[in-house]
């Protein structure tokens, strides 16, 4: 059975830190491009971040551009958010995904279906 399970999510006041993980299961994503999206209440889903199958390659939203890291250990079949200076706004909740293809992640629709896996997500919220 094939699972993707985030952890590192929690509370933190505006301007820290946080460092969410994704591990995937069940097979081996290192051929895999991942990414996160998130999605606040009463909100659509939105994209995040990607890294490509290699880690030579990422992809952001523009909100979040030099805020936030994605990377990637393929032996580990991890994929990290490393997130600095939060905002309220960025209050949400968290979702890990993956698919074989990084241009699912560059074509600017992120339709949700077009991503082979996703996790159950994990809660940031960010006080102000």
């Amino acid at each position: 059975q094939v699972q993707l399970v985030e952890s590192g999510g929690g509370l933190v006041q505006a301007g820290g830190s946080l460092r969410l993980s994704c591990t995937a299961s069940g097979r081996t994503f290192s051929s895999y491009a991942m990414g996160w999206f998130r999605q606040a209440p009463g909100k659509e889903r939105e994209f995040v971040a990607a890294i490509n199958w290699s880690g030579s390659r990422t992809e952001y939203r523009d909100s979040v551009k030099g805020r936030f890291t994605i990377s990637r250990d393929r032996v580990k079949n991890t994929v990290y958010l490393q997130m600095n200076s939060l905002k309220p706004e960025d209050t949400a909740r968290y979702y890990c995904t993956a698919d074989s293809k990084f241009s699912t992640y560059t074509s600017g629709t992120y339709d949700v279906g077009d991503y082979a896996y996703w996790g159950q997500g994990t809660q940031v919220t960010v006080s102000s």
